[in-house]
């Protein structure tokens, strides 16, 4: 293949292998530019699970595989270039409903999923920010 991954997408294929540090999988992807498909005068996203996915891709080829499956063919599809940290300190809290991102979801085992959670966005949107100690972990 031959093709040089993104230092994100290294990161991805390190925590999905099992190995790596969460952390610097989270800090790699706030310093690197995500491209994020642009749809009906927003940020292309999905509600799964009770969340609202802003999805974001490593690179073009990420993209464009994204694109086969959810564009138009007849055009390119526009897409804005933010920085990993701006998705989930700007545009997550904005969005006014349990929000993370969702990274190159087109690329079979490359993807990887930032949720609400405190660490990756910030405390005030975080779904478990303020729970830590409450209950016992056995739903109770």
């Amino acid at each position: 293949m031959g093709q040089a991954r993104t230092a994100l997408a290294e990161r991805i294929a390190e925590r999905r292998a099992g190995v790596g540090d969460p952390r610097a999988l989270v800090g790699e992807m706030r310093r690197s530019v995500l491209l994020v498909p642009v749809a009906d005068g927003g940020l292309w996203s999905v509600r799964s699970g009770g969340v609202r996915w802003v999805c974001g891709f490593t690179d073009e080829a990420a993209l464009a595989r994204f694109a086969l499956h959810h564009g138009s063919s007849d055009q390119p599809m526009e897409y804005a270039a933010l920085l990993g940290a701006r998705v989930v300190d700007e545009v997550v809290p904005a969005l006014g409903e349990p929000a993370g991102l969702a990274v190159d979801i087109a690329t079979e085992d490359g993807s990887m999923f930032f949720p609400p959670a405190a660490g990756i966005v910030p405390d005030a949107v975080a779904v478990d920010a303020g729970r830590a100690g409450e209950g016992d972990g056995h739903g109770r």
